[in-house]
């Protein structure tokens, strides 16, 4: 008898204790984290450039409300925008060393601000100092007939690097880079 109360108490102080200190996991992000890479392939160990970016959804909304012209973005959702660097770039008229950036961008109707800053693990764009932009260059925006529901980033193969492609709702804007 003893056996047995002794078998219970210590299966309830088990199932209790591992209830106590079971991790409660959040939801899903509702800007799910992404990464864009060049050259994107798979096959490619060794990159030239990588962006880490959280994408928001339009859910209904308008990119411009979302999005104001003339003030400084962080280039998608949540942490501001972090872009690698694995070799000397550049960027505009701006030489690059290798390294990690934030990617704040100035939206405009058609053209808009792209920054580098040297200010790293930052939320939003909320303590953006412009004393810090490593980088800035005008970047051409563009209207497609397509709509793309999420932020994205994709990049392409250029005569002297890569482009890099964003685009939200029908807006796209065309980054040079040039290694």
């Amino acid at each position: 008898m003893k056996t047995i109360i002794k078998t219970v108490v210590l299966t309830l102080a088990l199932v209790f204790s591992y209830n106590a200190h079971a991790q409660k996991f959040p939801d899903l992000d509702k800007s799910p984290m992404d990464a864009a890479t060049y050259p994107g392939s798979y096959k490619i160990s060794e990159k030239d450039v990588k962006v880490v970016y959280s994408r928001p959804q339009l859910n209904g909304r308008d990119v411009a409300k979302l999005v104001p012209h003339n003030e400084v973005w962080r280039t998608g959702a949540n942490e501001a925008t972090e872009i690698t660097f694995y070799k000397p770039v550049t960027f505009g008229d701006t030489k690059v060393k290798p390294g990690t950036y934030t990617l704040f961008t100035i939206p405009g109707e058609k053209e808009w601000t792209v920054i580098l800053s040297s200010d790293i693990n930052v939320w939003g764009a909320y303590t953006y100092k412009q004393d810090h932009d490593v980088a800035r260059m005008k970047a051409t925006a563009s209207q497609s007939k397509d709509i793309l529901e999420a932020f994205s980033i994709v990049f392409d193969e250029s005569e002297s690097g890569a482009v890099m492609h964003m685009g939200w709702g029908t807006t796209r804007v065309k980054v040079p880079i040039s290694f």
